[in-house]
């Protein structure tokens, strides 16, 4: 286990020798290196904890360096996000320092953070966070929180808007009215889920960055990951534990380009991974990606030729794909990634139309509990694998004219 690093400050004193009556003098040296100073900071950070756990946003402003006017308000922020959402189980540990102080004082820090949404996420998050810090002389103060390299909680960011309902739970790093809108959607989601999915019961947390940039700091992804991307189904803290809290995350640079319609089935489609715990799944994504879009789409009044225009057109140019769709077609840079997302959508659109609504979602379900594909397929539907790929062929073979 990691444990509070030592510095240790070595004085270099100015040794001079007098020629002429062999004196040795060692001044006292005019200043002092800068130092890391763990103890102080493990204080700053019991103070936040504390601040979190009264609701005391002062106190949370209190921690900033004096006269930083944006570290009082990012830490003003998160003792309110705090509250709004009921955070519960905070706890921060200082791990180690990262790298020497700059000569200002400032160093940042490996720090190991919990939490809990209360009423949201069945067990707590955990991840190691950056905290930035900055010795003023009689106290650590804290100038920042996330980047460098590790999972950055959209709630220790800054200032948030915050809505809840008994069912959903959105976070949103923009104003009031777009924050209304997200919290809409979801509401939305919610029923749409389960109509198909009745047991799940489980609420729905959506976290909105302010730009695809902050989505990428946030789930500590490489710059540009989800460019083309307009939500994605993720652990809260990054990891695959059992159990672990699954958020949706939203690409607002995307996702507000779309039109109402189209948002409402991205919402709707992360959604029902959020209910079927897609996200530690190791299903084919055609079905994984195909079922969530069969739900999100099921009772939307669109046609054919619209909900899946960009496969048709592919199919009318080139034919129909030889096989389903594969592991790579899903890749975020992949291109004609909406085509590979509507194919997968029209495969089980098919086994619906062929064998119910009920039976799908029982295959669904077989697979994701380690069924291999072919024997479930087989079971449920009579189907072998080559078959439902010709039947699919040949219903896009059919849509395409």
């Amino acid at each position: 286990m990691a444990g509070l690093s030592l510095c240790l400050l070595v004085v270099v004193g100015l040794v001079a020798w007098s020629l002429t009556d062999d004196t040795y003098v060692a001044p006292r040296p005019d200043e002092q290196t800068a130092q890391v100073r763990p103890a102080l900071a493990t204080e700053t950070l019991q103070r936040l904890e504390r601040a979190v756990r009264e609701g005391d946003t002062g106190a949370g402003r209190a921690l900033a360096p004096d006269g930083d006017r944006a570290a009082e308000r990012r830490l003003a922020g998160v003792v309110d996000n705090a509250a709004a959402l009921r955070v519960r189980d905070f706890t921060l540990r200082y791990v180690d320092d990262e790298g020497a102080p700059s000569a200002d004082g400032a160093w940042s820090a490996a720090v190991d953070v919990t939490w809990q949404l209360s009423g949201f996420d069945p067990a707590p998050s955990r991840a190691e966070v950056l905290f930035r810090f900055a010795d003023t002389g009689d106290r650590v103060a804290l100038t920042g929180i996330g980047g460098g390299g590790r999972i950055s909680p959209l709630w220790l960011s800054g200032p948030l808007q915050v809505r809840r309902t008994p069912d959903t739970l959105v976070l949103v790093a923009g104003p009031p009215a777009e924050a209304a809108s997200y919290a809409r959607r979801a509401a939305a989601a919610v029923p749409v889920v389960r109509r198909v999915l009745p047991r799940w019961r489980q609420g729905l947390v959506v976290e909105v960055p302010a730009s695809a940039a902050g989505l990428d700091r946030a789930l500590d992804a490489e710059s540009g990951t989800y460019d083309q991307i307009a939500a994605v189904t993720t652990a809260a803290d990054g990891s695959q534990a059992p159990g672990t809290p699954v958020h949706v995350f939203v690409n607002p640079d995307v996702f507000d380009r779309l039109k109402p319609t189209g948002a409402q089935v991205v919402i709707s489609h992360e959604a029902t991974h959020v209910a079927t715990h897609a996200y530690t799944s190791a299903m084919p994504l055609w079905l994984l990606e195909g079922f969530a879009d069969y739900v999100a789409l099921r009772d939307v009044p669109l046609p054919v030729s619209v909900s899946a225009a960009q496969i048709i057109a592919d199919v009318r140019r080139d034919g129909p794909p030889r096989h389903l769709p594969t592991a790579a077609e899903f890749g975020t840079h992949t291109p004609r990634l909406g085509a590979t997302y509507e194919s997968a959508w029209l495969a089980c659109r098919l086994l619906a139309r062929d064998g119910g609504q009920r039976a799908l979602v029982a295959f669904y379900r077989a697979v994701d509990g380690g069924l291999p594909l072919g024997t479930a397929l087989r079971s449920l539907f009579g189907l072998s694998v080559r078959e439902l790929t010709r039947d699919w062929r040949g219903l896009l073979s059919d849509l395409a004219g």
